[in-house]
């Protein structure tokens, strides 16, 4: 079992950069893949990265690739989303998501764990 907690959104104006971050319970974090997916009312979730525990990361959506960095700090249980040069349809909840596996999958199915989430609203 893993707890997840996000923190870090807010409220930025495009251009910006946030860092959002990803506290998780348990002494087995290491052993975890972690991801970032975001949601909109009018969307499903969209996986926006993902790192397993030996650092192996996903490819990034073509939505933010080149903007968004995902990294880990295992022996803080934390994994964090470093969000560059935000745009307005950046705006979404952004969701801290764990699985067992090493893989850095890019489905929300494959996901065993989430957090509560953290708003992230980029203004014009």
């Amino acid at each position: 079992q893993v707890q997840l907690v996000e923190s870090g959104g807010g409220l930025v104006q495009a251009r910006d950069s946030l860092r959002l971050s990803c506290a998780a319970s348990g002494r087995t974090f290491s052993r975890y893949t972690m991801a970032w997916f975001r949601q909109t009312p009018r969307k499903e979730r969209e996986f926006v990265g993902a790192i397993s525990w030996t650092g192996l990361s996903a490819d990034f959506p073509d939505s933010v690739k080149g903007r968004f960095i995902i990294s880990r700090d295992n022996p803080k249980n934390t994994v964090y989303l470093q969000m560059n040069s935000l745009k307005p349809e950046d705006t979404a909840i952004y969701y801290c998501a764990a699985r067992t596996g090493v893989q850095p999958l890019v489905t929300a199915l494959d996901y065993d764990y989430w957090g509560q989430g953290t708003q992230v609203t980029v203004s014009t």
